[in-house]
């Protein structure tokens, strides 16, 4: 084993030893059902020291690497998919502080004070319409005499809605008609106009609660607000550090997703019996031929994950490629996870297609690796344009 393989045991065993995963599948079928939020997941988590992941040494944490966090995120979610992609935007704003610091930018350390303190970061970038993203928003940053604005919109898709204290958003200041700027900052739960949806009843990735959040006048204060761009695509590293870790984090997940289908698959072929062969499924040369190819399909992803979360790391300058080695990681990731959860479907039988088992969950929690920004038909144009546009 390697002195990298070694310490992936070593921080999976201090995290998420076997027995903590355990507690989380079983717990995960009844979240799912319940329609409830993953409570006592978030408990264990937070106990463990998971949420400050990426806080540097220096302000009290383990310092772990995107490389390392992503190995981790895939390793949650094979037991439990909901919480480790709720959980994912709570690490996202730290790894983005994270990032932001080891280039020179120190604009968001802060972060670290309020993750170690328990401070719990949500993220509010998604808006209905909204297929821009990070380079527009049609939320209204309205200035204030202090520096400070007021934010109007509706963010969909917040993860941790029933838990956060903090939320990384966006909107536009269009007080200079000709010149909008899109700020950047923090809100927290306690600032007047948050309102969360109640309503989240949805077909897979049930226990994350990713509510809507309307926002009618919240203050984002003065010294929250961490970038005033143009409106449009910048190249500025604080939505290249989104970017990077909200692609790569949402990818483990999936990662996660199809490798634990895999593992459900196989146990499913092992199980069911071929009266016509007269044997067990899994020495049916069918049967063998499907799971095979939902292996090789999946062995892709975590050698993609690896190669381009060290590569970020490492400060690797990739330049213009970053954008489609990012989306491309996270597109390859939910797509196998799609393709491996058919696959333990149809390997564990009609049995699978039973609501309460974890087959049927996983199919269902892969669906929603479709609504993941920029979806598959919006980033075409970016793999092609890298490609064939000049200059």
């Amino acid at each position: 084993m390697t002195d990298r393989e070694t310490r992936h045991a070593e921080l999976a065993e201090r995290y998420l030893p076997e027995g903590v995963l355990e507690r989380f599948r079983a717990r995960a079928a009844e979240t799912d059902r319940a329609n409830e939020f993953f409570s006592a997941d978030l408990a264990e988590l937070t106990e463990r020291g998971y949420l400050t992941l990426f806080v540097p040494e220096a302000w009290g944490g383990p310092g772990l690497t995107l490389h390392e966090v992503s190995r981790l995120q895939q390793r949650l979610a094979t037991a439990a998919p909901a919480t480790a992609l709720a959980i994912n935007m709570h690490l996202m704003c730290t790894g983005v502080a994270r990032a932001m610091q080891q280039r020179g930018d120190d604009s968001l350390t802060r972060v670290f004070e309020e993750a170690m303190a328990g401070e719990i970061f949500a993220f509010g970038i998604s808006e209905p319409g909204n297929d821009w993203v990070l380079s527009d928003s049609t939320t209204v940053a309205a200035p204030q005499p202090d520096g400070g604005y007021l934010l109007t919109g509706t963010k969909i898709f917040t993860s941790l809605s029933p838990v956060w204290t903090r939320l990384m958003t966006h909107g536009v200041d269009a007080s200079t008609p000709e010149q909008p700027e899109l700020v950047f900052g923090f809100v927290e739960r306690s600032a007047p106009g948050i309102t969360v949806s109640d309503r989240w009843d949805v077909l897979g990735m049930r226990a994350s609660q990713s509510r809507a959040t309307r926002l009618d006048g919240v203050p984002m204060r003065a010294e929250r607000v961490i970038r005033r761009l143009p409106v449009g695509p910048q190249p500025d590293l604080l939505p290249f550090a989104i970017a990077a870790n909200f692609q790569l984090l949402i990818a483990s997940v999936y990662a996660g997703v199809a490798r634990r289908a895999l593992d459900v698959a196989a146990a499913g072929l092992k199980q069911r019996r071929s009266a016509k062969a007269g044997t067990t499924l899994a020495e049916v040369p069918e049967s063998r031929v499907r799971l095979a190819d939902a292996h090789l399909d999946y062995l892709v992803v975590p050698a993609l994950l690896d190669s381009t979360t060290r590569d970020f790391d490492e400060l690797i300058d990739h330049g213009a490629a970053w954008s489609p080695r990012l989306v491309g990681a996270r597109l390859h990731a939910t797509s196998a996870a799609r393709r491996t959860a058919e696959v333990a479907l149809l390997c564990t039988g009609g049995s699978g297609f039973d609501s309460g088992h974890e087959a049927s969950r996983l199919y269902r929690d892969a669906a929603a690796g479709m609504f993941h920004p920029p979806a598959a038909d919006a980033a075409r144009p970016l793999f092609a344009a890298a490609l064939l546009d000049e200059g």
